[in-house]
């Protein structure tokens, strides 16, 4: 394999606390330079030359096209006396937004981003409908950005407002109960060639009144003092408060502050300013406040909190044994959703805690919905697995009977396949648990190509999930596993805590150690596994990677966190230090080198085939992480296996990614983990 030549320049060295690190790759953290221009044409030709001869690449690629082309629908949902779905035709590159008169009636079409792109890259991202029905505003995302651009519809006759707001980013849309306006968060405009690289900071809730020029828009809080704060805006359903959830990064601490609408020129009061736990409204009572939280609970537990007496926490519903993952008012109950060893339960309680009942699930996999407004007699959730793409029912409050909504029809059987939960010992003797997918899951030959992915991060969970993409997987015989690392929200907090910090290790032994017992129990050989993951998890595969390159075949690393030394000063990077620390502390720079992949990598050694996966337009994690990675690995290659970085052009982190690349993308993935497996 010839790889591009890659400029290699000595001159650059940091000292960290007295040790001196070389990063001979900086040039390519600048994604406007003609040079890294250059560089990324140069690789893409190589990578894509070698994908496209790829015997299983084609088969693939037509497989994942057929098996993709079914109706998909998101569940319905109302507000503002209107019914709204999302639904995809099979093959469209985004999902379209429908407007009906009922659920289970007739629908008409209301947003089509797919005319708003030849290529399908622009995205429709958060909406909000006006309490009277009559405007919905939406964001639109172009080319996988985090950028938000916000528009208004009428949704009677589907035509825009002017009103445009840009350079918002992380933010929802809520609005005042006179429909005159609606509340947003923005930044500041970046400097010119700056929008995907600069970093995110001094973020503004502002409100935006109908018919107004952006520059008009009233900044109803910000706080300069704290340049990391965010704010997100929430008016309550009976449009009586403003509540201002203020965020700092991805830690699990956040404050509550909320300002009182019915009095004009109200301060902003903040109720909960500790930062000392995880606070989230679940809906109100006039002035009593129902708050989902984990203080003095890891597992989380439902209280509520009166604004005359915001010092006194009333319990609700207690810890469990189980995660409480979500809360949800509709009519006159909660709907508690809990993780049970990674899958879903879901408990109904009365408005005063008194426990009602579970609702009888279909089987072990992930719930999502039990949305709705406190005047609902009914709900709908969506129930899938990793065998099952997954069915919509709706539930009656009165009678607390599930009823079949809607299904979809694919060409994939998922009887011929299982999922067995099993859990293993990690390097500490911490017990974790994973699934694995597959036919004929008693027969171990100990050859079997197996997908092992992975994320351990940001209290984030992995839970059963139909994925398209591993269909053509599973059809060659082959095993699809799922791990639930530390550093995730399967467990609670005590769960991520174990995962993240100084502990980030922890991580990375409990992916290896799935993969030792994947060997050990007969399953496969370190010959045959993928270990595969994106963001979070890029990190997760290049650590493990790098830490035991004779335990796997093949490296899928997308997206990744690759520079932990770097990380904090680019886009939102800052934002990690609460999962990962900072190399600008030397007690964390000590860990952070010792597992950063693009630190890791030893000239000489043998690598397992990697394929790197990024995008141009990614300002979430910016393609220099895996730029220099790439660089850096293909220079410390020591032995045949192929190491390649494939760059996605006018794509960003993920989110909003039109089908057709996703398939493309998904097809060269299997291709290249097929060949490198010797499938």
């Amino acid at each position: 394999m010839q790889y591009p030549a890659t400029r290699h320049d000595d001159t650059v060295i940091d000292d960290y606390h007295g040790t001196l690190v070389p990063d001979p790759y900086r040039w390519l953290e600048d994604p406007n330079s003609d040079e890294t221009g250059a560089w990324v044409a140069a690789q893409n030709e190589v990578t894509f030359g070698y994908l496209r001869d790829l015997p299983h690449r084609g088969p693939i690629a037509e497989r994942l096209e057929q098996v993709w082309d079914y109706p998909k629908r998101g569940l319905p949902f109302r507000t503002g006396g209107r019914w709204f779905q999302y639904r995809n035709s099979g093959l469209q590159n985004q999902s379209v937004l429908y407007v009906g008169d009922a659920p289970d009636g007739e629908f008409r079409e209301l947003l089509d981003p797919n005319a708003l792109s030849a290529e399908g890259t622009v995205a429709l991202g958060g909406i909000a409908v006006s309490e009277n029905g009559a405007y919905l505003a939406y964001s639109l995302s172009s080319a996988g950005s985090d950028w938000q651009t916000w528009r208004v519809r009428d949704i009677a006759t589907g035509t825009d407002l002017p009103d445009e707001l840009t350079w918002s980013k992380f933010s929802g849309a809520s609005w005042s109960h006179d429909h005159a306006g609606f509340y947003y968060s923005r930044y500041d405009a970046p400097a010119a060639g700056e929008e995907y690289s600069s970093t995110n900071l001094n973020q503004k809730l502002c409100y935006h009144r109908l018919g107004t020029p952006q520059a008009d828009d009233v900044v109803v809080y910000e706080r300069p003092d704290h340049p990391q704060w965010g704010f997100g805006g929430h008016v309550t359903d009976d449009g009586r408060y403003l509540v201002i959830s203020v965020w700092n990064g991805t830690q699990q601490e956040n404050a509550v502050f909320y300002c009182d609408l019915a009095e004009p020129g109200a301060p902003v009061v903040e109720l909960l300013a500790a930062w000392d736990a995880r606070w989230s409204l679940v809906d109100n009572d006039g002035e009593r406040f129902w708050l989902f939280t984990n203080k003095d609970a890891p597992r989380s537990r439902l209280v509520a909190i009166d604004l005359s007496a915001p010092d006194t926490l009333v319990e609700l519903i207690a810890e469990d044994a189980d995660n409480l993952l979500g809360l949800s008012r509709v009519g006159d109950r909660f709907f508690a959703t809990y993780l049970h060893d990674a899958h879903s339960r879901v408990v109904c309680h009365a408005l005063d805690g008194t426990l009602l009942g579970e609702v009888a699930l279909p089987g072990p996999g992930t719930v999502g919905g039990f949305g709705g407004r406190r005047e609902d007699q009914r709900t709908w959730y969506a129930f899938t697995s990793f065998t099952d793409p997954g069915a919509q029912y709706g539930y009656d409050l009165a009678t607390g009977e599930s009823t079949l909504f809607w299904r979809p029809e694919l060409d994939f059987d998922g009887s011929r396949y299982e999922t067995e939960q099993v859990f293993f010992e990690s390097r500490d003797g911490t017990r974790v648990p994973m699934f694995i997918t597959g036919s004929r899951l008693t027969e171990r030959t100990g050859d079997r190509p197996v997908y092992l992915y992975g994320y351990g991060g940001f209290n984030i969970p992995l839970t059963p999930g139909f994925a398209v993409t591993m269909v053509p997987w599973l059809e060659r015989d082959a095993l699809y596993v799922v791990v639930n690392l530390r550093g995730g929200g399967e467990y609670g907090q005590t769960w991520h805590d174990a995962g993240r910090l100084h502990a980030k290790q922890n991580v990375f032994d409990d992916m290896i150690a799935a993969a030792e017992y994947l060997c050990t129990e007969g399953y496969t050989n370190p010959g045959r596994i993928a270990v595969a993951g994106g963001s979070n998890g890029g990190l997760l595969v290049g650590a493990c990677m790098t830490q035991r390159p004779d335990l796997f075949g093949c490296a899928l690393p997308a997206v990744g966190v690759m520079d932990m030394l770097r990380f904090q000063h680019f886009t939102i990077g800052w934002a990690w230090v609460s999962d990962y620390g900072s190399a600008d502390n030397a007690d964390d720079f000590e860990v952070l080198m010792s597992y950063s992949p693009l630190h890791s990598l030893q000239p000489g050694t043998a690598y397992p085939a990697t394929l790197v996966t990024t995008s141009d337009h990614d300002d979430r994690v910016v393609p220099a992480h895996s730029f220099k990675f790439a660089a850096a690995l293909q220079a410390a290659q020591g032995g045949d296996a192929p190491t390649l970085i494939r760059i996605e052009t006018q794509a960003g982190h993920g989110a909003g990614k039109p089908t057709a690349k996703v398939i493309e993308e998904a097809a060269d993935r299997l291709a290249f983990a097929l060949e490198a497996l010797g499938s």
